[in-house]
């Protein structure tokens, strides 16, 4: 089964009050992707989607993104092992992003860098000049075992 997705509804009540889903994409046919681990809400990744993208993760129920950078379909988790299963999926109100709530398989870790998230560093001011703080060093997995230098972006 091929989900299409009908365009948004000009109307904004339409949009905002009707039942029906109508993403929102982009100029670059893009809708935005916000990851949260479905046990304890921690902030995973932020990713884009593209149609088909959003069609895949609707139609097998494991999330699936659009990588801008190498032009392609991503299926998480699809080399490293760390699948993610969508428990729920949210849209805001104009239906420009999403929100997945996902259980991490494998290694319980979402980055490339093999920490669990993507969010491992703050931003930080010191002296009128931002620098980043590494907050989570920990590796669940050693990248350079797991992914091809292509497989890292």
């Amino acid at each position: 089964m091929a989900i299409d997705f009908d365009p948004p509804p000009a109307d904004k009540h339409t949009l905002e009050e009707d039942g029906r889903f109508t993403p929102k994409f982009d100029a670059n046919g893009l809708v935005t992707a916000v990851v949260t681990d479905a046990r304890d809400g921690e902030l995973l990744m932020v990713a884009h989607m593209n149609a088909q993208a959003l069609a895949l993760t609707l139609e097998t129920g494991i999330a699936h993104y659009y990588s801008r950078s190498r032009d392609k379909i991503w299926k998480k988790g699809e080399s490293s092992g760390n699948l993610q299963t969508v428990r729920e999926i949210r849209t805001d109100c104009d239906q420009d992003a999403v929100w997945l709530k996902v259980d991490v398989a494998g290694h319980d870790a979402t980055c490339h860098t093999g920490r669990r998230s993507c969010f491992y560093r703050n931003v930080k001011l010191a002296d009128g000049v931002p620098y980043l703080e590494i907050t989570d060093n920990h590796r669940h997995f050693d990248p350079d075992a797991v992914y091809g230098e292509a497989d890292k972006a």
